[in-house]
Order: C-alpha cells, then structure tokens, then sequence
C-alpha cells in the first residue's frame, strides 16, 4: 500500500517538535528557581564619575524590588521585572550595591562591586636643596597622592633620562590610594645643573582600560666643591696715605668658579675686584686707596662664598702718612759772592739730613749757608728724610740745584785758540763760553767776511780757513778770543801742475816733475810702471824713456795718484822687416805693400813708380794715410823699381823698393779643353792640359777613382773622367776633362733568320756592327733581288715572298770616320728544280731586263744628281744611293778599314734606308 504523502510527514514531524518543546519547559519551570541578577556585576569607574546599574529578575510577577547602595542617585527607570538606576560622583574606593525582588515570599538577591580608579594628574617631585656639596648624599623623593589603585602604579626617578629609582607596587590592597617612591643619590661635578623628575604610570589595560602616564616638573640640582683652605691674600703691608696698591685674593679648586661670590674690603672701604677665572682657580684683584681718615692699623679682609658656605682671609695693613722733604734755596738764581740759605724741613715724626748733616731731632729743620762763586753754578742740594713705620723705616729724598750768575768766559778747553778740521765730512763748530746766563757767542773774521755757523752741523770747505775773533756775551758782561782754523785736505793732482801727457824729443834734456795741491803740503814722487826706482832730476831723452809714469802725491790726509804718459818722438827710420826692399807682387791677392816706418808722430809714407815702372804711380800701401793714387787697382800695377818716402815733423827718409809680378795657377777651355777625344790602338800622350801662372805652373792630370797608370796604347778602358790639377807657389787650380776612346768599325754579328728559305717564305737579316762614333750600316743583295725592306738603321734587312732570285750572297758594311769593315752571307731559296729551271730562266731575263734599267735610272737620276729626299724613306720605302765601294774577300779577311783596296771602284750598292722623320 502506498506511504503518507510528504507534506503530511513534515505536518506529523512539526507536531511532534511542538509537543516534545512544552514538555521540555513545563519541566525546567517546575525545576529552576527565581533569581535577581546586576548588571554590570564588577566595574571600575574612574573617581568622581557615574554609572548606570541594571537590577532584574526572573520572578514573573514580584512582589516588590529595589537598589541598596551607599552612593548618590541621579535617575532611575523601572519596569516589571527590572529596574536601572544611575550612581553619580562615585568617590569610594570600593562599594558594593545590593539588587533584590520579593518573590513568592522569598527575596531574591544580587550582589555587585564597584571600585574606583584615580589617574595620576599630581606628580610631585620633593624640592632639592639649593646647593649640595659632591661628594655628599642627597635625598630624591616623588610623591603621587590619590592616584590608584596602586597595585596598578609605577614609580621612576630620573636624572635627566638615565632612571635612577623604580618601583611597582603590585599586591597592594584594591582600596589602596597613592604612592610614595625615595631614593638616596651621590651628589657629583655633571649633576652641577642636572635636571631630576619623577616619572608615574598606571597601568589599567588588563581592565580593558589604558595606560595613564604623568611626570614631574623637573627640578635642577646645583653641586659645587669648597676647599677647607682659605683663600691667598697678598697685600702691601704698609700703605701711604694717598697712594693706591694693588691687592689680590686667590683660591684654587673651585667648582663651579665662575659661581663664586668675592668680597674685598679694607676697613670699612669696600672694593671692587676684578675677578677673574682660570679652570678651578677664581683670582680677584683690586686698587687699594689709602685715605687719611684710614691712618693706623686696618684690616685687609677677602671672604670667597660658593653655595652656602664661604671662606675668608684676613691680613693686616698699616696706613701712613709721609710728605716728601721740603727743600729751599734763599736765593735760586743768586749774583756771585752773594750769601744764600738752604733749608731742608719735613713732618714732625721724620728726621732730615742736608748734605750728609741731619738735624738734631725729628721735626726740626736742617740749614746750611755758603758765599756763591762760579764753581757753586749748578750745585746741587739734597735732602733726605726718614721715618720708622711698623718696625720698618721709609725714606724720601728732594733735590734743587743753585744757579750762580757770572760775566763770561772763553777758557782754550771750550773754545780752542787754533782749530785743524778735516776738509770735506760734515762737522759742528764748538765755541763754548762759560757764564750765566748763558752768553752767545759769535766768530766772525776781523775784515768782516766769512762768519763761522757755531752749534750747527755743516761741511768744513778750504774757504771757511783763516783768523776768527769770537766774543761771548751775557747781561753780567763780555769776552773776546781771537781763533785760528786750519782746514787740511788730502793731495790734489790738476792738469796745469801734473799734464797727463808729456811729449819729448829724442836727445834733448828734459825732467818729469809734478806740482799737487793740498795741506800740509804733500811730497810728490814719479816712478815708472814695473818699475821701483822714482824719477829725480834732468834726462837725457832716448826712446827708452818713453811710457806711463805714475805720480803721487802725500799728505796727513791722504793720498793721490796720477798715471802720466810720456811720449818720445824722433825722425822716420826705415827697418828691412818692416818695409822690404824687394817685394814680390801676386796678382789676384789682394794684398798691398806694407811698408812700416818707425818715426814719432807716425810718419807719412808714399812710394811712387821710377825705372821700369810707371812714372809718377803710386804703389798702393797698407798705411792709415796712402798717398793721392790709391783708386789705383792692383791690376794696373806694373813691376819695376818704386821710391818710398817717409816724412813727420821731425825729418824724412827715402827708400828704393824693387817690385816683382807673379800670378797663381790658371785654366780654361782654351789651355786645357774640357772635351777630348783619342783614337784606340794608338800611342799613349798626355792630356793636352797647360795653365797660364808666374812661375810656370806643373800641370798633373789623374783619372777620376781609379790609381791605374795609362797603358802604352790607347784602349777603350782609357775612356772617362780625369781630374788635372795646376800648381805653383801661389796656389793651385783645376779642371774636369772628359776623355772619349774612337775606334774603327767591327760587324760582331750577321744572321739569316731562319737559315733556310722555301719560294713564297719569309726571311730576314740581321747586321750588328760596333763602333765609336757610330757606323753607319750598308747592304749589298744578288743581282735582281727585289722588294727588300731595311730597317730605319739599316741593321735588319727583311724579305717577304721569296723567290730564288733572292738566294745568293749578301754584304753588310759598317763604316764610320776610322774606316770600314765588311761580312757576307749566303741565302738559299730551295725549291722543284723544273719551276726553279723555268722560273729561274723565266724570271731571270725579266729581272736582268729590269735590273738592267732600274740600275739604269737611278744611277742616271738619284745618284747623279742628288735629288732624292733621304728623310722621307722612312715612309715611302724609296731607296738611297750608297756610293760605297765594293766588298772585299770576305768578313775576316781583306785590307783593313779604310784602306782604299776594301772599296774598288764601280761597285755600287743598293739598300733601302728608312730614317726618322
């Protein structure tokens, strides 16, 4: 049977759910008891603050309910079973509100905690001590009132950021508030100014809350180092009233020293130091005046304070009183044999001496009187006057000085009868006058010229020499002196007492003296230069005298020296050395005569043609001054004999000179030609080489890099370059001579090419000849041989086509100026002998019938009368005449070139000739 439908099932499913559901609860309802419940149950609320407490039950219908709880209310909200209310300015470390309902006469209760937390806004950092000595300790202390819980607190010390104290206070009591953290610290030198703070945290974040974190207003420690020593004092002991001392006050070890407080005082005069730092030292340093209201004992009192302690010194100072010593003259300025007074007092406590006398008791004056003469001017008085200070005895002294007036005096010590001054150095002129006044004193000559410039500093010249009368003046009277200045100046040699050139004539008498000028008058000697002895008296002059003297003159003041030349003329002499009597002279030199004459002054020298030379010509000389012909060249002079005549102002002399012409080496083309030419085979001769030169000149001539000697008969080796070279005593000269070898003609080579020709072929000859200059080549074909072709030098002579006619014998001839050489060849044209028979019978009337004529022509036109242009053959393959002779015997037999029997008369030969265009 089918099953229930789906939906049905799902109907079923529901029910039964429904059903299992309220049994479910009718059970828990009758098992589960009535209940209150708070909300939150434990909270932490910061201090002062509210909060909103929720009160339910589980009670379906309660009778009543409500919230016990010691705090204050601000609101409150009900409903049937539940019940909210808001606690404000919570305040109480911890409470704990009670929520309840009455429920089926029970009461229902729910119990709550609530504690209270209080952020540390006050961070108190207990005050430091103004000062703190280091090396001593000090007491940190950090307070934090109400802030909590504390078990949640954290206290920190600093100096500066290095944590110095730190604690937590964790297992304190939940309702314990506020903390307390000290820590005792060692005072050093860097905590000098150190900052210290305290540092609190509290912790809340395991309450689900933050971290609440507070410091302190830092507070600045001040340390400092005091000595136990008292400070140096040093001060004068004794101080005069009215005078000032400086006074000092140090102490060493010091920290920090520029805060330290110096206080000077003396007495009750308070000063004010100057101070003054160095590292730990602190230097103070005042000016100490004493007044008269301070005289007597006082105390000297340095007090140095630093932090709260301070260290003082005291020393003792004695002030007094002590005015210097009066001392007075009755008369200051007093006329001589006059009386004066001098007197010499102090203050009452003192005792004055007066010139080594002291008085007879302290207070009382000393006198002392004299009658005043010229040796009292300008003495002088003194006065002393001591007096004892605290066990130690001060002394002051004055002094005055007594003028005696008094006519003038002019004693030798200052102002001397007779002066000698050096000329020249700048000098001050003293004539002092004794007197007072002071008298003026005045040096003047008695003429009245020259006045001596007395006291001032000037140059002492020879005018200022001679007699002074100088007088001395003041208001008590007069004196006058008569002086005497002498001005020395050292030797002065001038051209008027000492010439510096002195001229003599040989063989007179004369003396070399010299005059000089100076005071004292100086002595004056001449000696010769290298020599010793000094030159006295007369001379005999002679040539030897002549030379430089040196002259000089002394004196007291110096010296002076003069070099004078002395010059000794004489007559014109003549020397062989100097001035030749035979003089040869060399064309092309350039150089002249010389003809030096001995003579003082310097002669003139002139030397003029007279037998065999020009007449009335000068000869051109070496001389400073040549005579009036010297435009002639060396060129136009003639050999012969020349008269020289040397003339000064002392005489003349005459000599004869004989002049000879000689001439170096010279060649040219026409003495030795550069181009010569000689001829193989015969005799050796010299090169024809001669050069023009007085004496003859010796001509030698030797081939160019070769030592060889020339052979006995002249080759072609011989030929090339030769160097001749002319020399005589004057010089030499040379030349370059290029030296040709000619020789005759030789045909070295005759050729046929090929050596066998058939009828129809080619052939061709070729003649090679060698020869100096150049031969000329010539040929000579058999009879009736035709359309031959020469080459343009006629060596290569050429057949196209041959035919028997031009087998046979051909002659090549090589001919130049030496002569002429000849060589044969035989040419054969093989061939059929019935057409050679035929052809040759054939041909051979025809050919003799046209060589015939042909020979016939050219020998009656061409030959005869020259008309045929031998430079066009090259183009036009004409023929040229040769009027050679006949051959001889054959190329290595027969007469030899040139002879007229190698060339018998009528044998004409034929050849073309091709030559250039």
């Amino acid at each position: 049977m089918p099953g229930p439908s789906p939906g049905l099932r799902r109907a079923f499913l529901g029910l039964w759910a429904a059903l299992g559901l309220g049994i479910l609860g009718f059970s828990a309802i009758a098992q589960e008891p009535f209940w209150a419940d708070l909300q939150p149950r434990v909270a932490l609320v910061e201090r002062g603050g509210s909060l909103w407490l929720n009160c339910s039950t589980n009670c379906p219908r309660p009778e009543r309910g409500g919230l016990e709880t010691s705090l204050r209310r601000n609101g409150t909200q009900r409903g049937l079973r539940w019940l909210a209310r808001q606690l404000v300015d919570i305040r109480e470390p911890e409470t704990q509100p009670v929520c309840f309902f009455r429920c089926s006469r029970r009461t229902l209760q729910a119990r709550g905690l609530i504690r209270t937390f209080q952020k540390p806004d006050r961070v108190e950092l207990v005050p430091l001590p103004s000062w703190q000595r280091v090396g001593e300790n000090f007491t940190l202390s950090c307070r934090v009132p109400g802030a909590g819980p504390r078990g949640s607190l954290t206290l920190t010390l600093l100096r500066g950021t290095q944590e110095l104290a730190r604690r937590s206070f964790v297992g304190e009591p939940p309702r314990a508030r506020g903390a307390v953290l000290t820590a005792t610290v060692l005072a050093r030198r860097e905590d000098h100014k150190a900052n210290f703070s305290c540092h609190a945290e509290l912790d809340l974040r395991p309450h689900g809350l933050g971290l609440f974190a507070n410091s302190s207003a830092p507070r600045e420690l001040r340390t400092f180092v005091l000595p136990p020593d008292t400070p140096s004092l040093v001060a004068p002991r004794l101080l005069e009233v009215g005078s000032q001392r400086p006074v000092s006050c140090t102490l060493d070890g010091l920290f920090p020293a520029p805060e330290a407080r110096v206080y000077l005082a003396l007495g009750d005069q308070r000063l004010n130091p100057d101070v003054t730092l160095e590292g730990d030292t602190v230097m103070a340093t005042a000016i100490a005046t004493a007044s008269e209201e301070q005289e007597g004992a006082r105390q000297l009192v340095c007090n140095v304070t630093l932090g709260d302690e301070s260290r003082e010194t005291q020393e003792n100072v004695t002030i007094y009183s002590f005015p210097a010593p009066l001392l007075t003259l009755s008369d200051p300025n007093a006329p001589e044999g006059k009386t004066v007074t001098v007197t010499c007092t102090a203050g009452t406590q003192a005792l004055v001496t007066l010139e080594g006398i002291p008085a007879a008791v302290p207070g009382q004056p000393a006198l002392l009187q004299l009658n005043v003469t010229e040796d009292d001017d300008k003495r002088g008085f003194f006065c002393d006057a001591t007096l004892e200070v605290d066990g130690e005895t001060l002394s002051k002294n004055q002094s005055t000085e007594l003028r005696v007036l008094y006519a003038p005096r002019l004693d030798d010590s200052d102002c001397p009868r007779s002066w000698t001054w050096p000329e020249g150095p700048e000098q001050t002129l003293h004539c002092e006058a004794r007197g007072n006044p002071e008298p003026s004193v005045h040096c003047a000559r008695p003429d009245g010229g020259a006045v001596l410039a007395l006291g001032l500093l000037g140059p002492v010249t020879r005018a200022l020499a001679g007699t002074y009368r100088c007088t001395a003046v003041n208001v008590q009277g007069q004196a006058v002196k008569d002086v005497t200045l002498t001005v020395e100046y050292a030797p002065a040699l001038d051209s008027v007492g000492c010439p510096e050139r002195i001229t003599w004539l040989e063989g007179t008498e004369a003396s070399l003296s010299c005059v000089a000028h100076g005071v004292p008058p100086p002595s004056v000697s001449c000696v010769r230069s290298g020599e010793s002895e000094v030159v006295e008296g007369l001379l005999l002059v002679g040539r030897e005298h002549a030379g430089t003297y040196r002259c000089e003159a002394i004196n007291a003041r110096g010296s002076a020296a003069k070099n004078v030349a002395v010059t000794v003329e004489y007559g014109p002499s003549f020397e062989e050395l100097s001035c030749p009597s035979n003089w040869t002279w060399v064309e092309g030199s350039g150089k002249l005569f010389s003809c030096e004459v001995d003579g003082k002054p310097e002669p003139r020298v002139e030397c003029m043609g007279s037998e065999g030379a020009s007449e009335g010509v000068a000869l051109p000389l070496e001389s400073s001054n040549p005579g009036p012909s010297d435009s002639m060249t060396l060129s136009d002079l003639t050999p012969g004999i020349y008269l020289c005549n040397a003339t000064n102002r002392h005489g003349s002399m005459v000599k004869t000179v004989v002049v000879n012409s000689e001439s170096p080496p010279q060649m040219d083309e026409s003495s030795c030609p550069s181009q010569q030419t000689w001829l193989e085979g015969a005799k050796v001769t010299a090169l024809a080489c001669a050069a023009r030169g007085r004496p003859s000149p010796r001509v030698r001539c030797t081939r160019e890099g070769s030592t060889q000697p020339l052979q006995k008969l002249v080759s072609r080796e011989d030929a090339g370059t030769y160097r001749c070279v002319a020399t005589n005593a004057h010089g030499t000269d040379s030349r370059t001579v290029t030296v040709g070898v000619e020789y005759r003609p030789v045909v070295a080579e005759l050729a046929a090419s090929p050596p066998s020709v058939r009828p129809g072929g080619n052939f061709t000859l070729t003649c090679r000849a060698e020869a100096w200059p150049p031969a000329q080549i010539s040929w000579r074909a058999p009879p009736g041989a035709l359309n031959l072709g020469l080459s343009s030098n006629n060596s290569t002579l050429s057949v196209a086509g041959a035919m028997g006619s031009h087998g046979g014998e051909y002659e090549c001839a090589a001919t130049n100026a030496h002569g002429r050489h000849v060589r044969r060849i035989t040419v054969r044209v093989a061939g059929p002998w019935l057409w050679v028979a035929v052809g040759g019978a054939a041909g051979g009337a025809a050919l003799l019938a046209a060589g015939a004529g042909l020979a016939f022509y050219v020998q009656s036109t061409a030959c005869k009368k020259g008309e045929y242009n031998v430079q066009e053959a090259e183009s036009s393959g004409e023929a040229v005449c040769l009027n050679g002779a006949g051959g001889g015997a054959g190329a290595d037999s027969g007469p030899e070139a040139g002879d007229p029997a190698e060339s018998p008369a009528g044998d004409d030969v034929f050849s073309i000739q091709l030559t250039a265009a």
